[in-house]
C-alpha cells in the first residue's frame, strides 16, 4: 500500500517538481459493462508547485468514493448511498457488506475504468508488479504479500524553459480567483495546519479497538 498518494506528490512539489503519482490496488472494479473486479480503485496524484504559495494537489480514486467509506459503514453497521457500488450479482446495493463483496461504481463510469486500465499497465504492466486482479487484499493476512505497484514521474518545470513555477502559479492563481471555486488541496492544507495546532482527534470506538490489539 503507498499511502496517501497525495502527500507524496507534494512532498516533491515542496521541492520544486511538479509529480504525478499513480498506484494499482487489489480488485474492487469490474471493467465497464463487466461484473468481476479487475481493477482496484487505483488512485492518480498529481501535485505542482507554485511561486507563490502551496502547491497544488490533486489526489483521487477512480471510484466513485474511497473504499474506506464503505469498510467505514460495515464497522458502523450502517447503510450506504446507492450508486456507490454493486453486489456480488451485478446489482445496486446500499448494503455495506454486500458492497464489499461487490464491485466499486467507477468515477464517471466507462471513463474511470479506462483511466484505471491505464494505471494498471503502468503501475504492474511497466514494473513487474501484480495486476489488481492477482493481488492479494490489503486487509488481512491470506496468501502472498499483495505486490501491487506505484509509478512517479517527477517533471522540472524549468525543463522546457524559465519561470515554470510562474506559468503554474497564473493558471492555478485564475481559478482561486473565480468566485465559488477551490483549488484542489488547498482544504486539506488548511485542515492539516489546524490539526499541527490542535491535535488530531480519534473516535472512541477506534481507540478501543487500537488498546484491544495491544492487549
Amino acid at each position: 500500500h503507498c499511502g496517501v498518494a497525495g502527500v507524496i506528490v507534494e512532498a516533491l512539489a515542496e521541492r520544486g517538481v511538479a509529480a504525478l503519482m499513480v498506484a494499482n490496488a487489489p480488485a474492487a472494479m469490474a471493467p465497464w459493462g463487466g461484473n468481476r473486479p479487475l481493477f482496484g480503485t487505483d488512485p492518480i496524484a498529481f501535485a505542482a508547485p507554485l511561486a507563490d504559495g502551496d502547491p497544488v494537489v490533486v489526489d483521487i480514486s477512480l471510484s466513485k468514493v474511497a473504499r474506506g467509506k464503505i469498510m467505514a459503514a460495515v464497522q458502523k453497521g450502517e447503510a450506504i448511498p446507492e450508486g456507490w457500488a454493486l453486489d456480488a450479482d451485478g446489482n445496486p446495493t446500499t448494503d455495506a457488506k454486500a458492497a464489499m463483496a461487490g464491485t466499486m461504481i467507477p468515477l464517471g463510469d466507462a471513463k474511470g475504468t479506462a483511466l484505471a486500465l491505464m494505471v494498471e499497465l503502468l503501475c504492474a504492466g511497466l514494473t513487474g508488479a501484480n495486476y489488481a486482479w492477482q493481488a492479494s487484499s490489503f486487509f488481512d493476512d491470506k496468501g502472498d504479500p499483495p505486490g501491487t505497484g506505484q509509478a512517479i514521474i517527477a517533471i522540472d518545470p524549468d525543463a522546457f524553459g524559465p519561470g515554470g513555477a510562474e506559468r503554474m502559479a497564473l493558471m492555478a492563481d485564475m481559478v482561486a480567483g473565480t468566485e465559488g471555486a477551490r483549488l484542489p488541496g488547498r482544504r486539506r492544507q488548511q485542515i492539516r495546519a489546524g490539526l499541527l495546532e490542535t491535535g488530531i482527534p480519534v473516535e472512541a470506538d477506534l481507540v478501543r479497538a487500537i488498546r484491544a490489539i495491544g492487549a
